[in-house]
């Protein structure tokens, strides 16, 4: 390393949110940005470990210690070069992934991790301002023809790498802009979509085709797919919603949190929305129901639209603020989150359940939570016991659902293909993410279920080359 003291000199420094008083007010990103120098210093920190744990944390095996060195030594190129070896859109995940990878750094064990997700989006900026990231389309082309069903992270993964194998590829997108959960998923408060929009328009000047408005199962039939493409792949995510099957969820005012998200995406590009009422929190007392990341980003939309309040309740328990005993390094860091959407107005409750909705003239109003303890059944299984006398109301003019999600959508292409599905209701594949259907592939939250934003990219650039060994196969067949 170029410094090999520089974890014991330099300080862990974070570029830090900007003010709330003035966050609140626009849905611009969040974080700052440390200047050249201060970043620089960061990428010091990066000890000569010997066993680069971080790298095994990172789902998609980033080549942490030679870009870290390679930011200290102002060598922007080679940085993003290194990141680009193995992730796609370092410049997503530099902004939006928890950073497991933080979490196997060997400093965690001081809780002194280098800043290595801030590293890898200054790294992308200075890529994309410099002109080191720009089209590079494959000098060849060859007669296969790919069909991409999604265009979220692990869609665009996979594309990206076949696209760039030269293969004829064709994305197709359901919405009207490419992006998936990137675009209608994730608030522009934490990925403006002009980032999105950037990365996008590098793939299509090399020559990716990407059709939006398209819905692959109704407006191409899945019959159309097979007889057009030499290969599907399937990336449509995990999106069917888990419910909460309670007396009141009819109500009005009870909504889904994609469904809020979405929308207020769609409001914040200046798109038109589908029919149906708009949902605005502002004035309202706002329970969103569920402690993950999308629940988070319900709370800071929230808040910028003005909510009277703000509370959060997740079924599970508390976890501590530092590792317990059972959880520790180098593995992910099972600790409670405190994201900037939490900063800016949040009651937040533990080991809550909901037994029920009520509402006036059809509008929700309240919600009627209880106290439960986690306690083992004599089957082994962990079983909710509701604590006594500690039911009651609270108000909630507005519900946000956001409880994860089951497995993908099965009624349309899926069913219509004939695909099998596992036991949790995701697409079922084999270790090459072949579906029982040999032409059809699936990669992403589709075959495992919702998960990071990186972890999609790791499954759609795996799926992409098993892709590429099949075609490779089929071609010394008669």
């Amino acid at each position: 390393m170029g410094d090999p003291r520089g974890f014991i000199n330099i300080k862990r420094k974070e570029s830090g949110n900007r003010p709330l008083h003035e966050r609140l007010r626009d849905h611009s990103e969040v974080e700052q940005t440390l200047n050249e120098e201060d970043r620089k210093l960061q990428a010091s920190r990066c000890m000569d470990c010997g066993i680069p744990f971080c790298q095994w944390g990172c789902p998609v095996m980033n080549n942490m210690p030679e870009w870290q060195d390679a930011i200290y030594r102002g060598n922007w190129k080679e940085a993003i070069d290194l990141l680009h070896v193995t992730n796609n859109f370092p410049e997503f995940t530099g902004r939006i992934c928890p950073a497991p990878c933080e979490s196997a750094c060997v400093l965690a064990l001081h809780e002194e991790p280098v800043t290595i997700r801030e590293n890898e989006a200054a790294a992308s900026e200075k890529g994309f301002e410099r002109g080191f990231i720009k089209p590079n389309p494959p000098k060849t082309r060859t007669d296969t023809k790919i069909a991409v069903i999604g265009s979220g992270p692990a869609g665009l993964a996979c594309a990206d790498l076949l696209n760039k194998a030269g293969h004829r590829v064709t994305v197709f997108e359901k919405d009207d802009e490419a992006g998936g959960l990137l675009r209608y998923g994730i608030p522009d408060f934490k990925l403006a979509k002009h980032i999105v929009d950037r990365r996008l328009n590098i793939m299509l000047a090399e020559g990716l085709n990407i059709r939006t408005n398209t819905m692959a199962g109704s407006d191409i039939s899945a019959e159309e797919l097979l007889d057009s493409f030499d290969i599907v792949c399937i990336a449509v995510g995990a999106m069917k919603p888990r419910d909460l099957p309670v007396e009141g969820r009819n109500l009005k005012g009870v909504h889904f949190a994609m469904e809020y998200l979405t929308q207020q995406n769609r409001i914040v590009g200046g798109k038109a929305l589908e029919t149906g009422d708009i949902i605005n929190a502002r004035d309202k007392h706002v329970l969103v129901i569920g402690g993950g990341d999308t629940g988070s980003d319900c709370v800071g939309t929230a808040n910028r639209q003005k909510a009277a309040s703000v509370t959060q309740i997740e079924i599970l328990p508390e976890p501590p603020l530092k590792r317990s005993f059972d959880n520790p390094w180098p593995y992910w860091a099972n600790t409670r989150k405190t994201t900037s959407s939490h900063e800016e107005g949040c009651d937040r409750m533990w080991k809550i359940m909901t037994k029920s909705f009520q509402g006036e003239n059809g509008q929700v109003r309240k919600a009627e939570i209880v106290d439960i303890e986690w306690q083992k059944g004599d089957d082994g299984k962990m079983q909710i016991r509701e604590m006594a006398d500690t039911s009651r109301l609270i108000n909630a003019d507005l519900v946000l659902l956001s409880m994860g999600f089951v497995h993908p959508v099965h009624e349309g292409l899926l069913d219509s293909l004939g695909i099998d599905y596992s036991g949790k209701g995701n697409i079922s594949v084999n270790r090459n993410h072949q579906t029982n259907k040999a032409k059809v592939f699936a990669t992403g939250d589709s075959i495992i279920g919702a998960s990071l934003v990186v972890t999609a990219i790791m499954s759609g650039r795996k799926a992409a080359v098993s892709i590429m060994e099949y075609i490779e196969s089929q071609k010394n067949k008669p």
